[in-house]
């Protein structure tokens, strides 16, 4: 929609909203400016939902946000000097700057963002999470408007990777009393038959069954949870962050992975209305991980 004027960045001609150019639809404060570009990549293709941030000469951010559907960065901003950083997984970042002019618009021109080396993935073989450093967390919603944060403070999980990463495999248990939301009775509650009974399941259990690859660093993991005795399909939408080494020298690979349960799926059910039908405890729960693994033994 913008495409008539984008052609033209940096150039500072009679561009100003009030003379009657393309930014005459577009209300303008007189003290400010547009600072816009096109994000592509290597192959000349708009990149969406590139992630943008502008700051001014002191590093304070002005505004952020996300390419639109043809690649663009559009911001109004008071006139002044500014950098741009562009980021797009998969890319390498960009860095850029820009100076405003009152009523005229400006920027870097067509920014075209460089494929960046996938990290190297875990060599095949048999691998085992690491608790030390994992942490497997959760967030409900509480009375329709807070967050209640949680975690379980034991698990394990052993990964088998094979020699194709699409056919590796992984198995993942929970100890359902160690449920921790930093408050006894809360806790007291979680366990009991209202919601994880752990006295008839003291366990959750994930075992894999695909590892599909989403581009990038993007990978889908599926498989079935079994929680409160009922197994569903859920898929881990999981950020692989690479290979490093820890304190004594042993190799460690690490992701991210969240995904969203709904309670009633797993038929835990229990629930008390507060005033005007406001639900006491949310529907959905969003599980966030941050996983090391080491090779096992």
């Amino acid at each position: 929609m913008f495409g008539r004027w984008l052609g033209s960045i940096g150039n500072k001609g009679a561009t100003g909203a009030t003379h009657g150019s393309a930014l005459a639809g577009i209300a303008v404060p007189e003290s400010a400016g547009v600072l816009s570009c096109r994000v592509l990549d290597p192959f000349n293709e708009a990149v969406r939902q590139a992630e943008f941030v502008v700051t001014d000469v002191s590093g304070r951010k002005i505004v952020s946000g996300e390419t639109d559907p043809y690649g663009n960065v559009l911001a109004t901003v008071p006139a002044g000097e500014y950098r741009l950083a562009v980021t797009a997984e998969g890319f390498t970042p960009f860095h850029g700057s820009a100076s405003i002019t009152e009523g005229e618009h400006a920027g870097p021109g067509d920014v075209t963002l460089q494929a960046s080396a996938p990290p190297q993935l875990p060599d095949p073989g048999e691998w085992e999470i690491e608790p030390m450093h994992s942490q497997i967390g959760f967030t409900a919603r509480h009375i329709g408007m807070a967050r209640i944060h949680g975690r379980f403070n034991t698990f394990a999980g052993a990964v088998r990777i094979a020699d194709r990463m699409e056919n590796s495999a992984m198995h993942v248990i929970i100890d359902a009393a160690s449920i921790d939301t930093n408050v006894r009775m809360r806790d007291d509650h979680l366990r009991s038959g209202d919601f994880l009974d752990v006295g008839r399941y003291p366990t959750l259990e994930f075992y894999s069954d695909r590892f599909v690859h989403r581009g990038g660093t993007r990978w889908g993991v599926s498989g079935a949870l079994t929680l409160h005795g009922v197994s569903r399909t859920v898929t881990l939408d999981t950020q692989y962050l690479g290979l490093g080494n820890g304190l004594e020298g042993e190799t460690r690979a690490a992701c991210r992975a969240t995904t969203e349960l709904h309670r009633e799926d797993f038929t835990l059910t229990w629930q008390t209305m507060l005033a005007r039908g406001i639900a006491a405890v949310g529907s959905s729960i969003s599980i966030d991980m941050d996983i090391q693994i080491v090779p096992k033994g």
